[in-house]
């Protein structure tokens, strides 16, 4: 997230300390964000690979893109899908059916990118 440096990042699930909570989590992002304009920009992003015990055979990145509301919205999901608004459905990830949500989610764009490139490698048959 560009106001924050990237954070919260790779430590999404600690980002408000060892052991918090997603409430706690979602509540220490809102707060850092604060002092800043909205839109709050943000993207979950995942990688991907597939790896034999020496190599990695194939990789993939998968982004999600969205803004970060000042309040959540929804029921599903975890982390922060209550507070993280996908514009093009209107919807945050914590009110997207599971089907919607894994059309777009970063890890299904990842895993699809990851067995593309498996195909293409000739490590996975078409």
């Amino acid at each position: 997230m560009e106001p924050l440096g990237g954070l919260p990042g790779v430590r999404s699930a600690r980002f408000a300390g060892e052991g918090a909570s997603d409430a706690a989590n979602n509540a220490h992002l809102l707060h850092e964000l604060g002092p800043f304009p909205r839109p709050w920009k943000a993207a979950f992003v995942c990688v991907a690979a597939a790896a034999l015990p020496q190599r990695v055979v194939a990789e993939a990145t998968g982004k999600a893109e969205g803004e970060i509301l000042p309040a959540g919205r929804g029921r599903e999901g975890f982390g922060y899908d209550p507070l993280f608004f996908v514009p093009s459905l209107g919807k945050t990830m914590a009110e997207l059916s599971t089907e919607e949500k894994n059309r777009i989610s970063h890890r299904g764009h990842a895993l699809r990118a990851l067995i593309d490139e498996m195909k293409t490698a000739g490590l996975l048959l078409s």
